[in-house]
């Protein structure tokens, strides 16, 4: 359960009864989404678009994020979600952002077309956000204690008693067997605050990129980089969490950020404008 950060208490409409709540990894992921709209929105009235256009591209965003996380978080966990299905479905968690990434990407590329945008000099307007958005929910992360990383011996790990799960020396045992905790006494354990790193992390990225982006000489080039540094941030910080290792000791995060990386150093140094002069060059 996340902790609440305002109850509403009971509300009757119309015969019907309902008791809404505002937790604290939901109020981050709204202010995730706001954050990227508000500079968003700003980037793209000054090249004279109208106000609807982030709201309609920050929509598909969420939207498209979710639905690519939950697929994402149901194929890394098909045994679980073959033994139940619905929880699997509908359960709080199981927000993974690369599958939202992908799935976001996806959608937000209806809405370009849709709108007869230039899908690079959008994606570079949105390149800053997506590390931005990553940073802030991070937070949210911390708040619930969800992706934390490992048992650590350090005076900096932190303790989740009450995290999702909670950072036991029991829930290691049965949940995360492949985690080496040799080491530690029963009980609760400390761990590495992943959150904390990735969220510091995240907002210096953020910073370098959303000054680059005023100084874009080849389209591309902002996403482009966003791939790369936050393929790189995130090949790096699975080696702190708990993720299991599935091909070559890599975990599919791992995997899929060597993709992001290989395809941003592939169009960072072969640029789309480039290209498609070569194939002009040709005919």
């Amino acid at each position: 359960m996340y902790p609440v950060i305002y109850d509403f208490g009971e509300i009757s409409i119309l015969g019907f009864s309902f008791h809404p709540v505002i937790n604290s990894y939901g109020f981050m992921l709204m202010l995730a989404f706001y954050a990227c709209y508000y500079f968003l929105n700003k980037d793209l009235k000054m090249l004279g678009h109208k106000s609807s256009l982030a709201g309609d591209i920050i929509f598909a965003a969420a939207v498209g994020g979710i639905v690519g996380s939950r697929i994402y978080f149901i194929v890394e966990n098909f045994d679980q979600f073959l033994k139940d299905p619905f929880g699997m479905i509908f359960s709080g968690g199981g927000l993974v952002f690369l599958g939202g990434l992908m799935g976001g990407l996806l959608a937000v590329t209806y809405v370009i077309n849709k709108n007869k945008l230039s899908w690079l000099t959008v994606a570079d307007h949105v390149a800053p956000l997506l590390i931005l958005g990553y940073a802030i929910g991070r937070i949210g992360c911390l708040l619930v204690g969800d992706d934390y990383g490992l048992p650590t011996h350090l005076p900096w790990g932190i303790e989740f008693p009450n995290g999702i799960p909670p950072s036991t020396y029991s829930v290691f045992q049965t949940q995360y067997p492949w985690v080496d905790i040799s080491s530690f006494s029963p009980g609760v354990l400390k761990v590495h605050p992943t959150q904390i790193y990735e969220t510091v992390i995240g907002l210096s990225i953020f910073y370098y990129l959303y000054n680059k982006r005023k100084n874009i000489k080849v389209p591309g080039t902002l996403f482009f980089s966003y791939l790369i540094l936050g393929g790189v941030e995130r090949f790096c910080i699975e080696f702190l969490r708990i993720n299991q290792k599935y091909f070559i000791g890599l975990s599919g995060a791992q995997l899929i950020s060597l993709a992001m990386l290989a395809i941003g150093l592939w169009f960072i140094y072969n640029p789309v404008s480039q290209m498609h002069e070569n194939a002009a060059g040709k005919k």
